[in-house]
């Protein structure tokens, strides 16, 4: 498991090269290793690597039948008082990398949202999705009406631009908590 900083790319970019991806590190430490799921470039934290092909196997099918317990901290504007709010939205992806919420053509989707701290302006929040869509949770609170913290993509321009003015120039999704059984 390693702490994945944010603007690394889990896996190598199409047509450009910003950092080398975490594969790519991977598999210069130990060249039999297999990413086991993939976070966001923008987004930090937990990733999980399997240095084995036998590993793989074993983390692969606990992500595949939803049997990995994922958590999320995220930072959003306002103060929140989510007390396991739970959002059942259909995301679509309408071309790579913009997605949104499609009641009828979307496929499933769903984050349990918990206030974990409140602050003056900004609120501190558990996510746990229980599907991966690419984007869901970034997706699922801007829907809201509150996007993440220095989210370009879903997020408050404006706010984002006062954000970085004060220095605060990434969005603020961290991979916080994996919980899986491990090999025998």
């Amino acid at each position: 498991a390693i702490n994945k900083p944010a603007f690394v790319p889990s896996l190598p970019e199409r047509g450009k090269y910003t950092a080398q991806s975490v594969q790519e590190w991977a598999k210069n430490q130990w060249p039999d290793s297999i990413l086991c799921h993939r976070i966001d470039r923008e987004t930090s934290g937990l990733l999980l690597i399997a240095k084995n092909p036998e590993a793989y196997r074993h983390f692969s099918m606990q992500f595949e039948h939803r049997k990995v317990h994922k958590i999320y901290h995220a930072i959003v504007n306002g103060q929140l008082h989510f007390n396991d709010l739970w959002i059942d939205l259909p995301i679509i992806a309408e071309q790579l990398g913009k997605i949104r919420i499609d009641r009828k053509n979307g496929k499933p989707a769903q984050t349990r949202f918990h206030t974990l701290k409140l602050y003056k302006h900004y609120t501190l929040l558990e996510c746990e999705p229980k599907t991966g869509r690419l984007h869901q949770i970034r997706v699922h609170l801007a829907s809201q009406g509150h996007p993440i913290a220095g989210d370009d993509k879903y997020g408050d321009f404006e706010w984002n631009k006062s954000l970085q003015k004060q220095g605060l120039k990434r969005m603020f999704l961290h991979a916080w908590r994996l919980q899986f059984t491990p090999p025998a």
